[in-house]
C-alpha cells in the first residue's frame, strides 16, 4: 500500500486549474523527478514577493503566514542591496583571507550563551545537522541519536536516517532511538519533565546494552514537526543532563525556531533556560541566501577540527556572509524578535476570540510567531480531524492566505509568518481563518 507523504498536494483531476499552469504542470512532470511535489490541492503560481505579500501572474495577492525562510519578509531591499553589493565585487571562500567573514562571526556568535565560541559554517540546515552528528559522533566515541517521534531534521543521508517524519519508506538508522513528547502523549505540564526524562534513559539504557552508545540529543527546540509543542518551558532539562551523564552531547536545531521566531529569545533552545553543546542554524539566516552554520563550545570543535576535514566550497561564502551579516543587523536594529513576541500575543488573542465563536479550535500553542493550531470537533476520528485541517489549510489558500500543516496526523495548523508581520496581517489571517472553519463546521 502506498503512504501519501504529502497529504496538501496537488492531484491532476481534483482542481480546476488554469490552462497556463495546466501546460507548465504538465512541463514540470515531464523533466523533473517524482519526488517533487506542489504544494495545495490547486497549485500557487508566483511570479513576485514583496514583504509579508506573494504574487500571482494576474497580479493577486497572497499573504504569506507560513514561509519562514524570508523571516524578514519578501526580498527585503537592505538585504537584496548587501546581497548585490558582494556579488558584483567577489564570490570567494573560506580558505581566502576575508575580514567580513570573521566579522560576521564574532558578531553570531556574541548572540550565544559565551561557551558556545565556535562557528562552522554550511550551506543549508541539512548539512548543518549532518556536520553536528559528525561532530558529537567524533566527540563522544558513540554512535547513537536520541530525536523525537515525529522529528524532522533535513536531507542528507544521515539525517534521513534521524528523522522519522521522512515517512516508513525512509528507514532509520539502527542507531536511533525514538522518544515520546509529554504533550502528544497527553501528560500534564507538571510531570512532563519526569516524562521526558524517564524517555530519554530509557532510550539511552537501550543504546548502551547494545553496544552503541549516545552520542546526541538531537531535538528542534519547538518541536515543529510534532505539532509545534513548546511547553512547559524547561521540560527538555533532564534528558539532556541524562544524554550529557551518558557522554553524550545536546544539539539544539535551531533553523526553524532561530533568529528570533519565539519573540522572548533570539534562539528557542533559551525558552528552556539550558545552553546546548552544539547550535544548528539554516532556513532564516540568509533570509532565502543558502546559509547556514554549527555553533557550538570550542572543545567537540576543536577536537574534531585536529582529525577530520570539513571542506565545503561553497559553506562561508563571501556573498553568503554578506547577506547573513545584513539580515543579522536588522534583526537587531529594528527590534523584529519583540516585533514577533507583540504579533504572537494579538494573534494569540484573536484565537482566544474566534474559539468563543467558530467551533473547529481544539488548543494551540504558540511561541512568538510560531503557531501550532489543532483542529476537529469534540468526537472527531483522527482521521477526520486530518481532513479538516486540511480542507481549511486549502480553503485559506483559496481565500489568498498561505499556511501549511504539520503533526502525526497532519491535523495541526502550521502557522509561522515572516517576522515582520504587522497587526493588520494578524487580522487578515484571523478573518480568512474564521471564514473558513465557518464553511468547514458551520
Amino acid at each position: 500500500m502506498s503512504v501519501d507523504l504529502m497529504p496538501n498536494r496537488y492531484r491532476p483531476g481534483e482542481a480546476d486549474i488554469d490552462p497556463r499552469d495546466a501546460e507548465l504542470i504538465a512541463r514540470r512532470d515531464a523533466v523533473l523527478g517524482a519526488s517533487y511535489r506542489l504544494q495545495y490541492r490547486k497549485p500557487v503560481h508566483f511570479v513576485r514577493g514583496e514583504g509579508m505579500w506573494l504574487y500571482d501572474p494576474d497580479g493577486r495577492p497572497y499573504l504569506d503566514f507560513y514561509n519562514n525562510v524570508p523571516s524578514l519578509g519578501h526580498c527585503h531591499p537592505e538585504v537584496n542591496a548587501a546581497m548585490a553589493a558582494q556579488a558584483g565585487l567577489i564570490s570567494a571562500n573560506t580558505r581566502y583571507l576575508e575580514p567580513q567573514l570573521v566579522d560576521y562571526a564574532e558578531r553570531l556568535v556574541a548572540t550565544f550563551p559565551q561557551e558556545l565560541d565556535r562557528v562552522v559554517f554550511t550551506c543549508t540546515g541539512s548539512e548543518s545537522n549532518d556536520l553536528a552528528l559528525r561532530i558529537a559522533k567524533l566527540a563522544s566515541g558513540n554512535e547513537g541519536v536520541i530525536v523525537s517521534s515525529y522529528a524532522y531534521h533535513g536531507t542528507s543521508a544521515a539525517v534521513a536516517a534521524v528523522s522519522p517524519n521522512l515517512g516508513a519508506a525512509v528507514q532509520l538508522s539502527p542507531s536511533v532511538r525514538l522518544v515520546s513528547l509529554p504533550g502528544p502523549a497527553g501528560v500534564p505540564a507538571a510531570q512532563a519533565a519526569e516524562f521526558f526524562e524517564a524517555q530519554v534513559r530509557a532510550a539511552i539504557t537501550d543504546l548502551d546494552r547494545r553496544g552503541i552508545g549516545v552520542a546526541a540529543l538531537l531535538i528542534d527546540s519547538i518541536f515543529s514537526s510534532d505539532g509545534v509543542w513548546v511547553d512547559p518551558p524547561g521540560f527538555i532539562a533532564g534528558g539532556v543532563a541524562s544524554v550529557r551523564e551518558a557522554g553524550g552531547l545536546f544539539i539544539a536545531d535551531e533553523v526553524q525556531p532561530g533568529f528570533g521566531r519565539t519573540g522572548a529569545h533570539l534562539w528557542g533552545f533559551e525558552r528552556h533556560g539550558i545552553a546546548p553543546d552544539l547550535a544548528t542554524l539554516g532556513k532564516p539566516m540568509g533570509n532565502g541566501f543558502p546559509i547556514g552554520a554549527v555553533v557550538g563550545r570550542h572543545a567537540p570543535m576543536d577536537r574534531f577540527g585536529r582529525t577530520a576535514r570539513y571542506s565545503n566550497t561553497f559553506a562561508g561564502n563571501t556573498i553568503g556572509i554578506a547577506t547573513a551579516d545584513a539580515v543579522l543587523t536588522v534583526l537587531q536594529r529594528d527590534r523584529i524578535p519583540q516585533n514577533a513576541l507583540a504579533m504572537g500575543a494579538r494573534l494569540d488573542a484573536g484565537l482566544v476570540e474566534l474559539a468563543g465563536r467558530r467551533p473547529g479550535l481544539l488548543a494551540w500553542r504558540h511561541a512568538g510567531l510560531f503557531f501550532g493550531i489543532d483542529i476537529g470537533l469534540d468526537g472527531m476520528a483522527p482521521a477526520e480531524r486530518r481532513v479538516m485541517a486540511l480542507n481549511i489549510v486549502n480553503a485559506l489558500r483559496d481565500d489568498g492566505v498561505l499556511i501549511s500543516a504539520t503533526g502525526a496526523n497532519e491535523d495541526t495548523l502550521k502557522v509561522r509568518p515572516p517576522l515582520v508581520c504587522e497587526a493588520s496581517h494578524v487580522d487578515r489571517f484571523l478573518q480568512a481563518l474564521g471564514d473558513a472553519l465557518a464553511a468547514a463546521a458551520p
